[in-house]
């Protein structure tokens, strides 16, 4: 255990900055010097909260909605950019733990990411959804079990992270579950879309979930949710039916759950932008697994078990690639065969 008696933790509640990673960054580093100067060692934020969730594809039909796909594109961070690394210096220079959801660009792919960044700033690990869900399929590409990380964080624990639906996924958790996370950051969207046409998209369900989850993996759960504020909604929003679609805005819901399902964060406001706060501590975990634990002594491997593949599973895999020439090393600019990064 890598925390030694209680800490904060910090659960983002607030509105994007649409289709603008630039000014999504600014606004996260600011939520992240707010939540470090009121003690919080860990801070998560909602799904794909830079550039924001893209709203478009549930609308209207999707020929529709592709005039969003080029700024949407532009607007996704690519591990490694300056956006990145300004995100991780954010976490460096504030001294705590971030979970940042966001779209990353890989070449020409979108993933559904979570970015996970320690207190000195060095990345301790990048995931991605592992598989969209309904529409977000023609947008986002997928995951893979290598994706499924639980690691040991000083100050913080055994930390995973998980975005939106995956928390619907039995294998899922319960590969998240064995790997002995006792932090967990469930990255929501904001939960107004359908409003009271789709229960299963709201808060109840999705918060029962999150809920469910802290008390199965008997773990903490942070859930960071976005705000759909009135910028939202005039972006998305061509008509009234577009507006009810997105149930009049709102659907903030952040808060942390303890390992017993115990709510222990403040709440705001659905439409509030804000931050929530909880103080945990590690050692009640034990209790909670003395009754159950699903993937240790309350298993019945004998019955049923799961396969977790965690290796890559790339779309190419180079093989016999030849080993470059000293000329060839020379011109890229090393001393000893390390490759040093271009300079932005």
């Amino acid at each position: 255990m890598s925390a030694e008696g209680p800490y904060k933790v910090a659960a983002v509640q607030a509105e994007p900055c649409w289709l603008d990673a630039e000014a999504g960054v600014d606004k996260a580093t600011a939520l992240i010097a707010e939540a470090a100067s009121s003690g919080a060692r860990l801070v998560a934020f909602p799904e794909l909260w830079i550039p924001g969730y893209p709203h478009f594809l549930w609308l209207d039909a999707q020929a529709l909605g592709m005039r969003f796909v080029p700024e949407y594109h532009a607007n996704s961070i690519v591990i490694g950019d300056a956006r990145f690394d300004r995100l991780a210096q954010a976490a460096a220079e504030n001294e705590i733990t971030v979970v940042m959801g966001a779209s990353e660009k890989d070449f020409g792919s979108l993933y559904m990411a979570q970015f996970i960044f320690g207190s000195d700033g060095e990345v301790l690990f990048t995931r991605r959804k592992l598989k969209p869900t309904h529409v977000e399929r023609a947008m986002f590409g997928e995951g893979d079990g290598s994706h499924l990380h639980v690691l040991d964080v000083p100050g913080v624990g055994r930390l995973g992270a998980l975005n939106c639906w995956e928390h619907l996924q039995p294998l899922t958790k319960f590969a998240m579950y064995s790997q002995g996370e006792q932090v967990h950051v469930a990255s929501w969207p904001s939960f107004c879309l359908y409003r009271g046409g789709a229960h299963a998209l709201g808060m109840e369900v999705n918060m029962n979930a999150t809920q469910l989850y802290a008390v199965e993996g008997s773990n903490f759960a942070l859930a960071a949710t976005t705000v759909t504020g009135p910028a939202g909604m005039e972006l998305f929003c061509d008509n009234d039916q577009h507006a009810a679609l997105l149930g009049g805005g709102g659907g903030g819901c952040s808060r942390v759950y303890g390992p017993d399902g115990l709510l222990i964060s403040d709440l705001l406001d659905e439409h509030a932008e804000g931050i929530v706060y909880a103080e945990i501590d590690l050692s009640a975990i034990a209790i909670s697994k003395m009754a159950a634990d699903p993937s240790g002594h309350y298993s019945r491997p004998d019955a049923t078990r799961l396969l977790f593949d965690k290796r890559p599973q790339p779309a190419v895999e180079i093989v016999g690639e030849p080993e470059p020439s000293a000329p060839a090393l020379a011109a890229a600019g090393t001393a000893d065969g390390a490759p040093v990064r271009p300079a932005d």
